[in-house]
């Protein structure tokens, strides 16, 4: 049985977990069967194991806040003829333990031992706290 891994990522630009979820409802970021993508340059070559149950989990301005279940790794052709891979994931945001993590370029494995863990069921409505204030807080193990 293979492991599970998940992907890090920045959500670069993105002021907070409305403003992530609102550029997901694009058409520009689905794919034709109207789900959430994200194009990377990389092809995972640990593709088994983040289909093996792997999420995306998304930094919003330093914290991670939120993840998304991976549902597969699609090619993407761009009007530039290159190959690229669109990380397509299940609609959607599940909110996670706020934790800090530095600013990175591209995208990183994160171990499952390593992945935040999902905020209870009670609290997933809650309305999310700014990025920043979640940041401060989890700096002084408050989540």
């Amino acid at each position: 049985m293979s492991k599970t891994v998940h992907i890090l990522k920045l959500s670069v630009g993105t002021e907070d977990m409305a403003d992530l979820a609102a550029w997901q409802a694009t058409k520009r970021a689905q794919t034709e069967d109207a789900l959430p993508r994200h194009i990377t340059r990389m092809w995972p070559k640990r593709g088994d194991e983040i289909l093996n149950g792997g999420s995306i989990f998304w930094v919003i301005k330093g914290v991670i806040l939120c993840r998304q279940p991976i549902l597969r790794l699609d090619e993407y052709i761009g009007a530039d003829d290159i190959r690229r891979c669109a990380i397509v994931c299940k609609p959607g945001l599940i909110r996670v333990e706020a934790t800090p993590k530095r600013a990175f370029q591209g995208w990183r494995y994160l171990p499952t031992a390593d992945a935040p863990r999902d905020l209870p069921a009670g609290r997933q409505d809650e309305e999310a706290l700014p990025p920043e204030l979640s940041k401060a807080l989890a700096a002084i193990g408050v989540r």
